[in-house]
């Protein structure tokens, strides 16, 4: 079992509207952890007791850091928004599964605040890697720092950078060629990109979002369709995910 670590924060910035970057000195955890996993946050404010699952989006062994990129949806990430280097906060992770990848030449795509856990996989990657990124406007957090670690293609919702249309618009538009798509994003997202690959013959890992209460696997609140020999069972996105196989998922089920 897991036990809640202390960390202290490193680094705080915002990078968009509502976006914000934080790095967190986490001993341990950094070892462990894994591109595609999350972490769970705690708030100091002792009111809001339920921690925050947030992914990891780069991981520092040598420093022992991570950072979490993440938007501000509610009072628990707007407490995390206002917290400065030095101050402390509990984390609990690493945890769920990560991408297991041995493709040569992979598709990272991602959206809206499925961008982030693709960083580290981006990073940590061999061969040849073509990333396709959705945002919703000109506002392109991250979009340099993927730049390092392969070719990256912007679609947006309104057009005001990259071409206008989603990712799949994308993939479509620039002829984008792979052994396997790696994707996070929204569930509307992951269900065309799912179409997409079933088209395409190409294997794809999806980093499923869903709204988590507990993140241990405990409350069920996350479970999603998962293909079985008779119909489907549901399955834990925390626990047994966040990254399935995108032909084991029943989208028509959601």
């Amino acid at each position: 079992m897991k036990q809640k670590v202390i960390s202290v924060v490193t680094e705080q910035k915002q990078l968009a509207t509502g976006i914000f970057s934080m790095r967190i000195k986490a001993e341990g955890l950094a070892e462990e952890a894994r591109p595609g996993q999350f972490v769970i946050l705690y708030c100091n404010d002792q009111s809001r007791k339920l921690g925050r699952p947030l992914s990891i989006c780069e991981i520092d062994r040598e420093k022992q850091e991570l950072r979490i990129v993440y938007r501000v949806a509610g009072k628990g990430t707007e407490e995390f928004s206002k917290l400065k280097v030095g101050d402390t906060l509990a984390v609990l992770g690493p945890l769920g599964n990560g991408y297991d990848i041995h493709a040569e030449h992979v598709i990272l795509t991602a959206g809206g605040i499925g961008i982030p856990p693709m960083l580290e996989l981006a990073k940590s990657l061999p061969g040849e890697k073509t990333i396709v990124l959705g945002y919703r406007n000109d506002e392109l957090f991250l979009k340099e720092d993927f730049e390092k670690y392969g070719t990256v293609y912007i679609a947006t919702d309104d057009g005001s950078a990259g071409i206008h249309g989603n990712v799949v618009d994308a993939l479509k538009h620039y002829n984008v060629k792979g052994d396997m798509i790696c994707a996070c994003g929204p569930t509307p997202m992951l269900r065309a990109l799912a179409n997409y690959a079933d088209e395409n013959q190409i294997e794809a890992r999806f980093s499923m979002e869903a709204h988590m209460a507990c993140g241990i696997g405990v409350c069920l609140g996350c479970a999603i369709p998962i293909k079985a020999e008779q119909g489907f069972v549901y399955k834990r996105v925390c626990k047994d995910g966040p990254v399935f196989d995108s032909k084991e998922i029943m989208f028509d089920e959601m």
